[in-house]
């Protein structure tokens, strides 16, 4: 009887230890599957701006059966809009011959027969620091044997001072979100957690290498002034969109 005893007695005790194991152990497991009350928003600002510089790619494009004359013909057109930008008051530094590429073409492009003739392109690009001389610039080069107009930018040469413009104000409006859809659930918005930054662009309308725009932008803001008017009245600068977006991860109190 007493082994018996001693060995319920040991029986109880192992019994005694587990239970206060579990005992111990219940919160931390509790603990554990906490999820982190957060709450994760992105930020979009857009801030206009009048342009004060454009950029403009252009090209020449000739073609003859015999290469000496189809690479003359091209060089005499690209003198000619040199001078052209000369003529204008076009710093020389602010144009620059961009690419080049001779190809020899065939009627039948397959099986290379019937040769047409080589096929000569060059193109240049023009920074003109005076907006109101772009047309006079694309009109002196279209005269001078231009072939055709690649790309047309608008920018602005205080893009830092805008784009950080652009950041702060996105920063607002997710903090300003996060308040609000926190709110709305009976929540409150504590420290952020995290601060990244996504990608934004600058945006113009003749604009295709800078991106397009923002999606959905929480706020715009006018920059103001007014876009100075070209030679002849035939252009409209408008204004370019510099967009700042950020993701930001609130805690909630």
């Amino acid at each position: 009887m007493k082994r018996i005893g001693l060995l319920g007695g040991i029986i109880v005790l192992g019994l005694l230890v587990c239970g206060g194991a579990l005992a111990n152990t219940s919160p931390v497991r509790a603990a554990g599957e906490v999820v982190d009350r957060t709450i994760t928003v992105t930020g979009d600002a857009d801030v206009k701006v009048v342009p004060d510089e454009a950029s403009m790619i252009l090209g020449v494009e000739t073609m003859e059966r015999d290469l000496n004359t189809a690479k003359n013909q091209n060089d005499e057109r690209i003198k000619k809009i040199l001078a052209a930008t000369r003529d204008l008051g076009i710093d020389p530094k602010y144009v620059q011959t961009d690419q080049m590429s001779i190809e020899p073409r065939y009627s039948d492009s397959y099986t290379k027969r019937d040769f047409v003739g080589f096929f000569i392109r060059k193109s240049i690009v023009i920074t003109l620091k005076d907006v109101t001389k772009f047309e006079a610039a694309t009109t002196a080069a279209l005269n001078a044997g231009v072939t055709n107009v690649y790309n047309v930018q608008y920018r602005t040469t205080e893009l830092r001072k805008y784009r950080d413009q652009a950041r702060n104000l996105a920063l607002v409006a997710a903090k300003e979100k996060a308040t609000a859809m926190a709110g709305a659930l009976g929540q409150k918005v504590g420290k952020p957690r995290s601060i990244r930054e996504e990608y934004s662009n600058v945006w113009s309308w003749y604009s295709w290498r800078w991106g397009g725009g923002s999606m959905a932008q929480n706020v715009v803001q006018n920059a103001g002034g007014s876009a100075p008017a070209p030679d002849d009245g035939s252009v409209a600068l408008g204004q370019i969109t510099i967009n700042a977006r950020v993701s930001v991860v609130f805690d909630l109190e």
